[in-house]
Formats: C-alpha cells, sequence, structure tokens
C-alpha cells in the first residue's frame, strides 16, 4: 500500500517540480545573473506573490521565456522592465516607482500603523480615565464595609 501511495504522490509531484526548472544556455554569466535578477524582480501577474522565477504559471513561463529573448538581443535592464510595465502595469513590479498613483502602497502600512497607534493610545487612556473615576467614588455599602473592615484591623492591630 504504501509503495502505491509513494508511487502516485511521485507522479502528481514530479511535473510540478519540474515545471519552474529553465534550462536556457546563455553566452556569458553576465547574461545569466541579469536575467536571473530580473525574474526574480518581476512579479507573476497570476500568483499575484511570486516572482517569475518561482512562479509556475504559464504566463510565467511565457515572461521568463519574453525576458530570456531579450537578455540574448541585448535589451537593457531598464528597457525588459518598461517594457514588461507597458504591457502589464506597475503590479508586475515588487517595487513600485514612487508616484502619486503609488504613494498609498509606499505610505499606507505606515499611517495605517500610526492610526492604530494612536486610536490604541486613546482607547487606553479613557479607559484608565473611567476606571480612576469609578474607584474614587464609593456607594454608601463600600463606603460602610472599607469602615467594618478597617476598624476591625484597627482593634486587631490595638490588641
Amino acid at each position: 500500500m504504501k509503495k502505491w501511495l509513494t508511487a502516485i504522490a511521485l507522479l502528481v509531484w514530479l511535473p510540478l517540480a519540474g515545471a519552474a526548472i529553465d534550462a536556457r544556455p546563455f553566452e556569458d554569466p553576465e547574461q545569466e545573473d541579469r536575467y536571473r535578477q530580473l525574474t526574480e524582480e518581476l512579479r507573476c501577474t497570476v500568483c499575484q506573490n511570486q516572482n517569475l522565477a518561482d512562479s509556475n504559471a504559464e504566463l510565467a513561463v511565457d515572461l521568463r521565456r519574453k525576458v530570456y529573448e531579450m537578455v540574448q538581443d541585448g535589451k537593457s535592464n531598464d528597457e525588459i522592465t518598461g517594457y514588461m510595465v507597458a504591457r502589464y502595469g506597475d503590479f508586475v513590479l515588487y517595487r513600485p516607482p514612487m508616484e502619486p498613483a503609488t504613494y498609498f502602497l509606499w505610505f499606507g502600512p505606515a499611517l495605517l500603523l500610526v492610526i492604530g497607534s494612536v486610536s490604541l493610545l486613546v482607547f487606553v487612556r479613557r479607559r484608565m480615565a473611567a476606571n480612576a473615576v469609578d474607584s474614587d467614588e464609593l456607594s454608601s455599602d463600600e463606603r460602610q464595609r472599607l469602615e467594618r473592615l478597617t476598624g476591625a484591623d484597627r482593634k486587631k492591630g490595638g490588641q
């Protein structure tokens, strides 16, 4: 039974494991490094949380092929990323440019952190102020109980 399960797992897993492996010939190591760098910096528009190098999506395979062709044609990194941005928008970049349309992407997390911290601080201070006011004023029952307890302590202490 274990052999069958292992065989089935291998049959399912092996095609997926080899999907992202690209054996592409390069003229020199510099081209290979540029290709690797570009495919790691560009986002797969289908997977969204993976770069082109790690994605198994068909679109990612096509985009890796296009990047390879452009590297082989001698295009610069800026030309290649410009082509991808023109075709897929700034979303294809893991680090979008700093411009008014992307300010929320750059500053949004910090802004949300500040708003959350201020809200928490205000909430805690209001809660502490409410507890302080409540604890300063004793009801008549509480005052009588306190007098009984402190009077009992004085009697014990005096003995």
